[in-house]
């Protein structure tokens, strides 16, 4: 499941170090020649991709990217201190190109990957560079060179991490809008959401990561039932899944037959949908009854793992995010 993230910054590379103008004043030296160290060179702006990285969200807050300027030249030949070389961290699949002329500059792909985009100022002489058999005292050196500076467009196609699957009207385009900037159409009817909706969710542990409210799945959705198997498909390349029930709906009879329901739907559509890591999350627990509902389907689910929140008044939410964080990381680690 994807999504373009955006971001448009500036990056500026160091500017070069001026070259030192400088006689030697020695004892014994009465003619000592000119002895101007050369500038350092300005820092290069340089893109490394880091699979940890999964959006382009740090970027809404830091417009401007600056890399260190280069140190002026020192008598006594003395070269300037090279400026520090500014890396910035992006996620695999970022394309950076020109804001202003939409020219592609790179498209970075793989992991660990470098780009230098903005190359640093050369150091500028020093006046023994310039010194010659005719003109053996030049009092002047060479200035540093101007730093580089573009205007980029960050592009990233984001693939959702965690996926919510649920029965129609769950609740799962109030709790994808409570837990992220996304704005989803909410409202108290089947297939509310025709289209899957992503947000970039920032639990406060860890990278931001990407959640997607999957259209509402249906008895028969692996046989095309309802919004069937496209939305199935989506489910594919999701690395968690979230089984959000109303559990104000929960019948004390039967109580896990929603859950068995979207169980069911996918493990006949097969891809091991049913195997992926999930999280069963009670939702709606502000409304008479609930609770109540919740306590049985909770005993009754065993040793699988069950959150109860309300998205309409927040309680829970943050417990949640802090658990999809922490499961997304051990994945991540386990697949190092």
């Amino acid at each position: 499941m994807k999504f373009i993230d955006e971001a448009i910054i500036t990056v500026q590379s160091g500017k070069g170090g001026r070259g030192c103008v400088s006689f030697r004043r020695e004892k014994f030296i009465p003619r000592g020649g000119p002895d101007g160290g050369d500038g350092g060179k300005g820092g290069d702006v340089v893109f490394r991709t880091i699979s940890q990285k999964r959006t382009l969200y740090d970027f809404r807050y830091k417009r401007l990217f600056k890399a260190e300027n280069g140190s002026g030249g020192e008598g006594n030949q003395k070269t300037g201190r090279k400026g520090k070389d500014l890396v910035i961290e992006i996620p695999p699949g970022t394309i950076i190109s020109d804001a202003g002329t939409g020219r592609i500059l790179k498209d970075m792909v793989e992991p660990d990957e470098a780009f230098v985009v903005a190359v640093g100022g050369r150091g500028g002489q020093g006046n023994k560079k310039f010194a010659t058999s005719t003109h053996r005292t030049p009092r002047f050196a060479q200035p540093g060179g101007e730093c580089n500076t573009l205007v980029l467009k960050l592009e990233l196609k984001l693939i959702a991490d965690v996926g919510i699957v649920g029965l129609p009207n769950a609740g799962k385009s109030t709790l994808i809008s409570v837990i992220s900037s996304a704005t989803p159409k909410i409202a108290d009817y089947p297939f509310t959401t025709l289209t899957p909706v992503l947000g970039v969710v920032r639990s406060g542990k860890g990278e931001p990561f990407v959640v997607a409210d999957l259209p509402g799945l249906i008895e028969g959705a692996h046989k095309g039932v309802g919004l069937g198997i496209q939305f199935l498909k989506h489910i594919e390349r999701t690395s968690i899944l979230i089984h959000l029930i109303d559990a104000s709906a929960i019948n004390p009879d039967s109580s896990l037959s929603g859950y068995n329901t979207i169980k069911t739907e996918l493990a006949s559509y097969g891809k091991n949908l049913a195997e992926k890591p999930a999280l069963v999350v009670l939702n709606k627990l502000d409304i008479t009854g609930a609770k109540e509902a919740s306590d049985i389907f909770i005993k009754e689910a065993g040793n699988i793992e069950v959150l109860t929140i309300s998205a309409a008044t927040g309680k829970g939410i943050n417990r949640l995010k802090q658990r999809m964080a922490s499961l997304l990381a051990k994945i991540n680690k386990d697949e190092k």
